[in-house]
Formats: C-alpha cells, sequence, structure tokens
C-alpha cells in the first residue's frame, strides 16, 4: 500500500516498495546523483541490498533512519528519495536525491520545505540540520533560500572536501 506521510503541491512522500528498485537503481547508479554523497554510482547488487536495508528499517520500533520515496503529484512517478536521520551526532538530519531527469524542476526546494514542515510540525522535533558539499552549488542554493540558517562552512576530513552547515530550530 502507498500511504503518503506528507504531500507538496506537487510531491508526495511514501515508503519506499520492492517495486521501487528500477528508479532507485537509475538513480543511485548514476554518477552525476552520487557525485556529492558517496561519490560513486552504485551497482545494480548494492542497490538492491540497500533498497532492502532501508525498507527494512520502517519496522524497527527504534529506527532513527528514515528514507522515503518522493513521487510526483499527479502520476505516482518516482521523482527520488528524501531522508530523515539521527546522525552520529545526535542530529537530525534531512537529505534528498532527485533521478537527474528531475533537475531544475524546483524539486529540491519543494521537498526541502515539505520536510522541514513535516520533521518539526508533525514529528515535533526541536531542529533540523542539513550539510551539503561547497561544490553541490544546486544544494547550497536550495538550502539558502530555504528556512535553513547558515552556521558554518568546514573541512569535512571524512569526505575530504568542504561542507557548509545549516541549522533550523522549532520555534
Amino acid at each position: 500500500m502507498k500511504s503518503t506521510l506528507f504531500a507538496t503541491s506537487r510531491l508526495r512522500v511514501r515508503h519506499l516498495q520492492p517495486e521501487d528498485f528500477e528508479p532507485f537503481h537509475e538513480m543511485q547508479g548514476n554518477q552525476r546523483v552520487m557525485q556529492y554523497t558517496t561519490g560513486v554510482a552504485a551497482t545494480a547488487e548494492e542497490d538492491r541490498a540497500d533498497l532492502q536495508r532501508v525498507i527494512g528499517y520502517y519496522n524497527d520500533p527504534n529506527n532513527t533512519f528514515w528514507v522515503w520515496a518522493i513521487e510526483s503529484i499527479p502520476g505516482g512517478e518516482f521523482v527520488g528519495t528524501c531522508a530523515l536521520i539521527r546522525n552520529p551526532q545526535g542530529e537530525n538530519e534531512i537529505g534528498y536525491r532527485l533521478l537527474e531527469r528531475f533537475w531544475g524542476n524546483g524539486y529540491g526546494r519543494e521537498i526541502t520545505d515539505g520536510l522541514i514542515d513535516y520533521a518539526l510540525g508533525e514529528r515535533q522535533l526541536d531542529h533540523l540540520v542539513a550539510y551539503v558539499n561547497c561544490e553541490n552549488l544546486a544544494s547550497v542554493r536550495i538550502l539558502e533560500q530555504s528556512r535553513f540558517r547558515f552556521v558554518r562552512e568546514f573541512y569535512n576530513e571524512e569526505e575530504r572536501c568542504m561542507d557548509r552547515y545549516y541549522r533550523i530550530e522549532r520555534s
């Protein structure tokens, strides 16, 4: 069943399903999509295991790693994924990935706004953070135009790049 967690004017967010494999792999197997995340396009085998792992988290009552499907309204076409996770620093972090063919349509900004509303509103989280590689200019622009507040820029030792850190508090 495809029940909606939240929706924006053009997008609906729901649990991932095994049937999402083809577009999920199209996204994760695209080097340009993965450039600023893992840095490497995933294989079909890796994506099959990753999708199964993420779906498995939905039934864990202590889950702090939520990744959901984003689909278009109307039509229900798979557009990408968005995430709300508790990161190793204990922060509530958001993220998203879109199929390359949906870049440039304003979906990144729309899903960021939707995640903020859902996490701070319905989930009643006290804060959210977002990290972005400084070279990922499209995502930097999205965060700069959102309700997130820029906090600092720093060198990310693990990923060996400059990152920007953004935060928003529930008021």
